[in-house]
């Protein structure tokens, strides 16, 4: 499906009232949509905070834990020196660098999907997972709401909140990537706000739970807004805080460092109930190529980054999240 189709399937939907599920990768090119009977017969199943299309199973399947396989971090330093120097040129503020850790994995997709606590899943035909902890946009009534996600750290560090709010590169990552969400949504909304700046939730995983820092930004929609809601979603993409600012130069510098296209991790997916949507960046992401296992992940690199602290980011972000 090319993106005419799509957006104008996204707003007949809407302003019919019919529920549905769409998701749209990184680069665009294979968005999907569908009426909520018909994802289930393509073999996609989604959670989107509650709001579910599948039953779960009687029997709860033992949890498999994800193992990062030992790996050079020479082929990820490389890209991040790349990124350094578009950094240093002033080419981009910041970049979101992702990277693919070949993982040993024991279980299914169809398992983990079902075993991982998450405000939104999603199992894609045995070809991938995501158990995203990220809102990307959700619209109730006529306000919409981002949180970009931005900062992590393991609670197994000493003093890790203060570590955390306190860094200085942590700090701008955070406030040049709420900037640009205030900018998205004000092509669509007015009386865009910062309603809550750099709140700090828990997550549970394995072993350790981490630390993640968020913000919540909200607009006024115009009446009228399921008409265009396939435009502001394609609009929007991709996210701000997976891919970095200013936007365009940004995604060029992506394209050209990353080993290969995204596909679908970092894209979004979401649930329209037939009056409002929500929606998650699709983080968190393990994906089957063949026999093998590999998760994608990565984080915003600055002027001010680390290639050993952003590596280590990464590997943090290689879990399953638990009760």
């Amino acid at each position: 499906m090319s993106s005419t189709p799509f957006i104008e399937k996204v707003n007949q939907l809407a302003v019919a009232g019919t529920p549905f599920f769409f998701m749209i990768d990184f680069e665009k090119k294979k968005p999907l949509v569908y009426a909520l009977d018909e994802a289930a017969d393509e073999n996609i199943l989604f959670d989107v905070r509650g709001f579910r299309n599948y039953s779960l199973p009687k029997q709860k399947s033992i949890a498999h834990p994800i193992v990062p396989k030992q790996r050079s971090v020479d082929s990820y330093a490389a890209a991040f020196d790349q990124v350094k120097e578009h950094l240093n040129r002033g080419d981009s503020y910041l970049v979101n660098l992702t990277f693919p850790t070949p993982v040993s994995y024991d279980g299914n997709l169809k398992n983990l999907f079902y075993n991982a606590q998450s405000p939104y899943k999603l199992y894609f035909k045995n070809q991938f997972v995501s158990y995203s902890p990220e809102c990307f946009v959700k619209i109730n009534g006529n306000s919409i709401y981002s949180y970009p996600m931005k900062g992590t750290i393991s609670t197994a560090i000493p003093n890790a909140k203060q570590r955390l709010m306190g860094n200085p590169k942590e700090i701008a990552e955070h406030a040049t990537i709420v900037d640009l969400i205030r900018n998205d949504l004000s092509v669509y909304a007015q009386e865009v706000r910062v309603n809550r700046y750099r709140y700090v939730e828990q997550i549970k995983v394995q072993d350790d739970s981490l630390l993640q820092v968020s913000s919540e930004i909200e607009g006024t929609l115009k009446s009228g807004w399921k008409k265009k809601l396939g435009q502001l979603l394609w609009d929007m993409l991709p996210a701000g805080s997976i891919s970095g600012a200013p936007k365009t130069k940004t995604l060029a510098i992506i394209r050209s460092v990353e080993a290969d296209p995204r596909g679908y991790y970092t894209g979004v997916y979401g649930y329209f109930d037939g009056q409002n949507l929500d929606s998650a960046v699709a983080i968190r992401f393990l994906e089957r190529k063949g026999q093998n296992f590999f998760y994608r992940s990565g984080g915003g690199v600055t002027s001010q980054s680390n290639c050993k602290n952003e590596y280590q980011e990464l590997l943090d972000k290689i879990y399953v999240p638990t009760l």
